[in-house]
């Protein structure tokens, strides 16, 4: 009797027993539950990206818009009369100084100075003849062999041989000019346009009718204009001898063209419009700028060192202040900033110190004390003009 009393004791206990670990079990598991239902309930923090704020130079640049010009442009023209017998050049052809271009037939020139070149040789031997004469006649002179007169009238005759001979001269020059003329030579570097002659046709002297058009484009010049405002910046440094970079850039600003130097600043403002013409020097080597392309420009007048730069991005503007967002502990906090220049998508600010984390995405959500945390995903601004203080 008592055996079977102990084996129902136990029996009872063990059920208790397992009665007990179930619960157990089974309230840990609710507990577990309702904390992670609690943590989900609770707020997460707002996803930005950041940039940080560095010490560095940045440069203040003045645009403009502008137009590539040639150093020299020559538009040739025949200087004498004759028919074309040959074109040395092809169309776009780069030529250089003193590379022959176009042959007139020279042969009427060329008689023409044959025939200068023989009285110029009757005259100079007529020359030495009465050379000759009056060498005789002041020997004869000094013997008192012949009067005064005769040997003054000799001088005098010896004196206008010469003048002949220089006249004579005179005519043989020209006509090797003339005949010069007739065989034209490139008197720059450049470039050749579309060729507007061809062989056989009749030029006439100092007509309107162009031959050919070089321009020179190594190097190559902008002319662009600036307010007059803006001139004593640029005057003032080159008073101080600085050489000035210039900047060229495509239509829509996205792709630099070339670097160059400012070359000079015209001497007059025009009062119709109030700005002043400028004219910079780019080498063009790879020919990237071409006669009378519109080329936006960016002349740089000054750099400001130790600067505090961040993308322009993370600059807020409420009305007419501006603000950034510095991120601390997992939180955002509104901080008033003056931003300065604004060079391609960097902006010099002061109001906060090298090393500052700011927003730079989120900018709708935020708030001054959101919380927030640090994606390194690429998220969008969506807005750059957020007026939440």
């Amino acid at each position: 009797m008592n055996r079977q009393r102990r084996n129902w004791i136990v029996i009872t206990l063990g059920c208790v027993l397992i009665v007990l670990v179930f619960a157990l079990v089974l309230h840990r598991r609710t507990v577990a539950a309702a904390a992670a239902q609690k943590k989900e309930q609770e707020p997460q923090g707002i996803p930005v990206t950041t940039a940080t704020a560095k010490k560095g130079s940045i440069t203040v640049y003045l645009s403009a818009i502008g137009t590539a010009t040639p150093v020299y442009t020559d538009a040739i023209t025949a200087q004498v009369t004759g028919v074309i017998t040959a074109v040395h050049y092809s169309e776009g052809q780069t030529v250089h100084m003193g590379d022959p271009l176009i042959d007139l037939d020279d042969r009427p020139y060329a008689a023409q100075l044959e025939q200068a070149q023989g009285t110029l040789e009757h005259d100079q031997n007529l020359l030495a003849e009465a050379q000759l004469d009056l060498d005789r006649y002041k020997d004869a002179w000094a013997r008192n062999g012949i009067p005064r007169q005769t040997l003054e009238d000799q001088e005098k005759l010896v004196d206008q041989i010469q003048g002949t001979v220089k006249t004579d001269g005179g005519l043989v020059h020209y006509d090797e000019t003339q005949v010069a003329y007739c065989h034209i030579a490139s008197p720059i570097d450049g470039r050749i346009g579309l060729r507007l002659i061809d062989p056989g046709n009749l030029v006439t002297a100092n007509g309107n009718t162009t031959l050919l058009v070089i321009t020179q484009i190594q190097p190559i010049t902008v002319i662009f204009t600036l307010a007059e405002d803006s001139l004593d910046q640029v005057l003032g440094q080159m008073r101080h001898g600085t050489k000035l970079s210039v900047e060229a850039w495509d239509r829509q600003m996205s792709k630099k063209i070339a670097t160059g130097q400012l070359e000079t600043v015209d001497n007059q403002i025009d009062t119709t419009t109030g700005t002043v013409k400028l004219r910079a020097t780019f080498a063009n080597q790879d020919n990237a700028l071409f006669p009378n392309q519109f080329v936006n420009t960016k002349l740089a007048v000054q750099t400001l060192q130790n600067q505090i730069l961040i993308p322009s991005s993370a600059v807020q503007r409420n009305g007419d202040a501006a603000f950034v967002y510095v991120i601390q502990n997992g939180k955002a906090t509104v901080t008033t900033v003056m931003p300065g220049i604004t060079e391609a998508s960097t902006t010099a600010v002061q109001g906060i110190s090298a090393g500052t984390v700011v927003a730079n995405s989120s900018f709708d959500k935020l708030q001054s004390g959101s919380a927030v945390t640090i994606s390194t995903a690429q998220l969008p601004s969506d807005s750059s003009g957020s007026s939440a203080p």
